[in-house]
């Protein structure tokens, strides 16, 4: 009652969780949308596996756990739930006490917690448990072997007759009734034998549940579970009550053992398959083996799964299925090579499930085939995973028939199309596309060491081969599209190849953006993108989220896709409204725009059918000019010009309006909260022009010439002109602000010495001249002013002359030289004074002269002009060099076009299939949508990469029963210097670098390990001869390891039977068979 509590106490704890997830998903049902609910095949991942597991629903497994479910097995585990497992799983006699012990070590293992993983593994490997441990799981193996063996060929009677009958029915159908009669006996006694083996066999079952019961009451538990089918049916339970308990407390087992080895835990991968113990208990291959029987193959009837698949027993299967995935997956080469290389017909088995057809389960429940298709095609990918060498593919490739598998996926397209017609594939219901999916990567993985299947896997090919030139080539079509390869670089440096399915999500994402990535992104100092690239991975990757939302919007979706065409049209009526306004402005009732004669009227208007023809025929932004053009002169020449202009003016509004809203739908802006709107220059761009838009219609018609800045925006050789300016502003700042200080000194040496040299010619305004010889100001002016009835001689001797003093105080002095001397050609000298050569100051006049024109002139102003002009040639020199790399040079790993001469894949190749920018950004975003416990080895490597902080806090020691204390004492210690750093530099640390949390942060939020990029490096350019001595040193490699590992299991095992001979000995002597200890000192001489 104890252990059913902890398990009853944890499950209430995921039911709450779970509660919350249910509301969760209502409210953003709600929100988002039907569309929201949709299975992890809608994402493309083609890794998703409906139905539940053993010990929970389908929701419960197939989510990661959420931190408070992860705290809560923590906490289970530092009590010692663990421990208990264990201790109970070995001691326990009792089927009950040991299903509910499965149970909670499920339970606490639910989402691959790392942390109760290393503990199992503490108490097993470290504590010397593993023995008897193992020797359970082996023994449950075996005698659920012995049940299935038993049971399978009652079963295998009662379907042969059951066939029999249906043949004879159908032949006598025919016509031929002489069979018929001459097998009326035998049917009638095979019916009478059929009647008496099923009762025979339910009597046996009654009686043994029976007997059961008397040993057990709590055994009715068990026995409901596996009365609980699929359908509820009667034939079900039925079926289902045949099954043995030693049967089906494999489901549990299998589940747990999987839940072991979750998230690629490779010490229990490999601990699952050799102990190194006395007797080591190799439950990999007992798994298969159990796959093995389960499937019939010992009976001979291998082509024959309908016979032994059930509604029954098929989530047992599916459950085997997933562990032996589990087994391998990381990779695990050693469990890899023991599954291919097992003596059983795994392999056949596995291949069978992918390519048979399994009936009658696939006439009633198709969607439990499609599973199973799903989990072996995943199984073989396992099998296969991350191996450089083509051992495991051959071995699949010679117990196969490629055909097979092109048949198959043919199949699962054509399925699709049908389901997809009646729209019956609701909720997590696996689609048969995503099943045709994996198998066809599972060909594409083995079409690498057969020629054959890699033509077959050709459209054009596979219509040629199948006969079939549509449906074939379409379904093989279909998955070429939708499926994507990329290479990366593991911890080795090695390089591995991953093919995968293309997310359904990354279809939304537009063209614009892919362009706007592809010309903006910056390479990094080895002539790599990928740093540039990763950085704009959360913006892509909330834009096709944000389009796939806006597609059941159709209106909002339609503006959105022709956002370039709004922008077109806006650009085009701004120049026109510009062009009829500097042509025809002042707007007068004159007729301005004068009188056209009758041909040319006519032939405006046949020019207007014309262009909307074509706009209609060819909508693409090259027929938007003509059209606007032939609209405006016929509407200027028909209506008017002021009512024109008021049309082109509403209609630019409007239109700049519904861009607006086209590039809002785009971008999603308003879902990014109103910092971020604030903050987006695009968005305030495009509302101050809408603003001016307004201006110009009711305001006046010269705003309009504000709208003609948009060719800025438009025109990138235009805005390199303005970044010529603004790049190196700071420098023209400095070097303008250089000249001032200089103008100040000419003009202060002036204002001492050569004040009477600045006199300038003026030429005053009509009105200004009205002045009385006698020297008096205009009669008007001194009525508003009270000037003096008199003005200055010098005044008016120089209004007399037409010249005017410029220097009498030492502002105008300089605005004098700030204006005219920067103005003219050279210097403020020729606008001074003409100097005679006897003047007092003339050679000081000479010497002013000359240094203004060469330090300010010539020297400073070229320094403003060359700045300006080395900036605009660097910035057409660096647009050329882009445009350059863009042609010549690999996005990904920097590798230019003369690397690829003289290979076998061309430089256009390996862009387009091998290291094409978008496929990496696919495959982020897979790693990005699913679920983490279904990740692949190499899903999980990347996953790893690009998430620094949760890596290596997951790869931490397990706690040690005795050392909790300690360990929580650090953990606070560490968490007080996260709280509050220290200052830099830090100190020297003990514990490992990236152990500590403040390096953690400093090392994820400084730079993102993108190691995983292929950076100078391709697959492609490697020689043949070096990959065969790199495949030859690493099998050395792994034969000198398994030397080693043998050696060190052959020396234990030598120790121990050491031991055992000494106690032995020590045991005789105390019996007194050998008599004195003295006698028994003669050692035998040697020879």
């Amino acid at each position: 009652m104890f252990l059913s509590g902890i398990k009853q106490d944890l499950i209430f704890s995921i039911s709450l969780l779970l509660q919350g997830n249910v509301l969760r998903h209502i409210l953003l049902t709600r929100y988002f949308g039907n569309q929201r609910i949709l299975s992890k095949s809608e994402f493309g991942s083609g890794n998703s596996s409906a139905g539940g597991f053993g010990g929970g629903t389908l929701v419960q497994d197939s989510d990661k756990p959420s931190s408070s479910m992860v705290d809560i097995q923590c906490l289970l585990d530092s009590e010692g739930a663990s421990e208990l497992v264990i201790d109970l799983i070995v001691s326990t006699k009792n089927d009950r006490v040991f299903q509910e012990s499965i149970l909670l070590g499920n339970a606490l293992l639910r989402g691959g917690n790392t942390q109760i993983q290393n503990s199992f593994y503490h108490q097993l490997h470290k504590q010397k448990k593993s023995e008897r441990f193992f020797k359970v799981f082996y023994d449950r193996m075996r005698l659920a072997q012995q049940e299935i063996r038993a049971t399978v060929s009652v079963n295998m009677f009662e379907v042969s007759t059951c066939r029999k009958r249906e043949e004879d029915v159908d032949v006598s159908h025919s016509g031929i009734r002489l069979r018929k009669t001459v097998k009326d006996s035998s049917l009638h006694m095979k019916d009478n034998m059929r009647g008496q083996l099923k009762e025979a066999s339910s009597a046996t079952s009654k009686a043994f549940v029976s007997f059961r019961k008397d040993l057990d009451t709590d055994l009715e538990v068990l026995d409901g579970q596996a009365g609980d089918g699929p359908g509820g049916g009667g034939e079900e339970r039925e079926e289902e009550t045949q099954m043995s308990p030693a049967i089906t407390i494999m489901k549990p087992i299998l589940r747990y053992l999987q839940l072991l080895c979750e998230n690629h835990n490779r010490n229990l991968q490999n601990f699952l398959r050799n102990q190194n113990n006395k007797t080591n208990y190799n439950l990999v291959c007992e798994t298969l083996q159990f796959l093995d029987i389960m499937c019939g193959s010992t009976t001979g009837g291998l082509g024959l799964l309908g016979l032994y698949i059930n509604e029954g027993n098929v989530d047992l299967v599916r459950q085997t299925l997933e562990t032996i995935t589990e087994y391998c997956q990381g990779p695990c080469h050693e469990n890899q090579s023991c599954i291919a290389k097992h003596e059983s017909n795994g392999i056949d088995i596995i291949i069978a499930l992918i390519v048979n057809s399994i009936n009658p389960l696939g006439k009633n429940r198709m969607d439990l085939v499609l599973e199973l298709k799903n989990n072996a095609s995943k199984l073989l990918l396992a099998i296969m995973e991350s191996r450089h060498d083509s051992e495991n593919a051959e071995k699949i490739l010679y117990k196969m028939r490629p055909m097979e598998l092109v048949d198959v996926m043919k199949e699962a397209y054509a399925q699709g199309l049908e389901s997809e017609a009646e729209e019956n594939s609701i909720g997590d219901q696996i689609k048969p596309k995503d099943v045709g999916h994996n198998i066809y990567i599972l060909a594409h993985q083995l079409a690498r060491h057969s020629k054959f299947l890699q033509q077959s896997l050709r459209p054009l090919a596979a219509g040629l081969l199948l006969n079939d030139d549509t449906e074939g080539g379409d379904a093989l079509g279909y998955y070429a599209n939708h499926t994507a390869q990329i290479e990366i670089v593991r911890h080795d440096r090695t390089m591995e190849q991953i093919v995968f399915p293309v997310p359904n999500i990354c279809e939304y994402l537009t063209e614009e953006s892919k362009t706007r990535v592809f010309t903006t992104t910056e390479r990094d100092d080895q002539g790599s993108k990928v740093n540039d690239f990763f950085t704009q991975f959360d913006d892509l990757y909330n834009e096709m989220r944000w389009q796939k939302k806006i597609r059941n919007n159709l209106a909002l979706f339609w503006f959105s896709r022709h956002i370039s065409l709004w922008g077109s049209i806006s650009f085009y009526l701004a120049v026109l409204v510009n062009v009829a306004v500097a042509l025809f402005y002042p707007f007068g009732d004159d007729g301005d725009e004068g009188i056209l004669p009758p041909f040319v009227s006519i032939l405006l208007w046949v020019a207007l059918v014309v262009c909307t023809a074509m706009l209609f025929i060819l909508p693409k932004p090259g027929s938007v000019r003509p059209f606007l053009v032939s609209v405006i002169l016929r509407s200027i020449y028909t209506l008017g010009l002021g009512p024109t202009l008021l049309l082109l003016g509403a209609a630019n509004l409007l239109n700049k309006i519904v861009f607006l809203v086209s590039f809002v739908g785009n971008q999603g802006t308003f879902t990014r909260g109103y910092k971020a709107v604030v903050m987006d220059m695009p968005f305030l761009y495009h509302v101050g022009y809408i603003i001016v838009c307004m201006l110009g219609l009711f305001v006046h018609e010269f705003f309009y010439s504000f709208l003609l800045f948009d060719l800025l925006n438009r025109e990138e050789t235009l805005l390199n002109v303005i970044k010529s300016v603004t790049r190196n502003g700071r420098s023209i700042v400095l070097t303008a602000v250089l000249a001032l200080i200089l103008v100040y000194l000419f003009s202060i040496v002036g204002f001492l010495f050569l004040k009477d040299d600045f006199l300038m010619d003026v030429q005053r305004l009509p009105g200004k001249l009205e002045t009385l010889k006698d020297g008096r100001a205009p009669s008007d002016k001194c009525l508003k002013d009270g000037c003096p009835d008199y003005l200055p001689t010098s005044v008016t001797m120089e209004e007399d002359d037409g010249t005017e003093r410029v220097c009498d105080t030492l502002l105008m002095c300089i605005v004098t030289v700030l204006n005219q001397g920067l103005r003219n050609g050279g210097g403020v000298g020729d606008v001074l004074r003409k100097p005679s050569k006897d003047d007092p100051l003339f050679a000081a006049r000479v010497v002013y002269d000359l240094l203004f024109f060469f330090i300010v002139i010539i020297i400073v102003l070229n320094l403003i002009f060359g700045v300006i002009i080395d900036t605009f040639a660097d910035l057409r020199s660096e647009k050329q060099r882009k445009e350059e790399i863009l042609k010549t040079t690999c996005f990904i790993c920097g590798l230019e076009r003369d690397k690829f001469d003289n290979k076998t894949v061309s430089f256009e190749e390996h862009i387009r299939s091998e290291h094409n920018m978008w496929h990496y950004l696919y495959f982020l975003v897979l790693v990005r949508v699913k679920d983490p416990t279904e990740y692949t080895g190499p899903e999980s490597y990347v996953a790893q990469m690009i998430k620094p902080d949760t890596v290596f806090q997951c790869d931490c020691e397990p706690p040690a029963s005795a050392a909790d204390s300690a360990k929580k004492r650090e953990k606070k210690n560490t968490q007080n210097v996260t709280e509050h750093p220290p200052p830099f530099p830090l100190p020297s640390i003990s514990l490992p670098f990236f152990s500590h949390p403040l390096l953690l942060i400093i090392f994820s939020d400084l730079e993102k390990n993108l190691d995983w990029f292929p950076r100078m490096r391709a697959m492609s350019l490697v020689s043949s001869e070096g990959d065969g001595e790199q495949n030859e040193m690493r099998s050395l490699q792994e034969k000198l390891d398994s030397t080693v590992t043998l050696v060190s299991l052959l020396s234990s095992q030598l120790s121990e039977l050491k031991d055992q001979m000494t106690e032995q000995r020590k045991n005789k002597q105390m019996m007194g068979f050998l008599g004195p200890a003295g006698v028994n000192n003669h050692h035998i001489p040697a020879h």
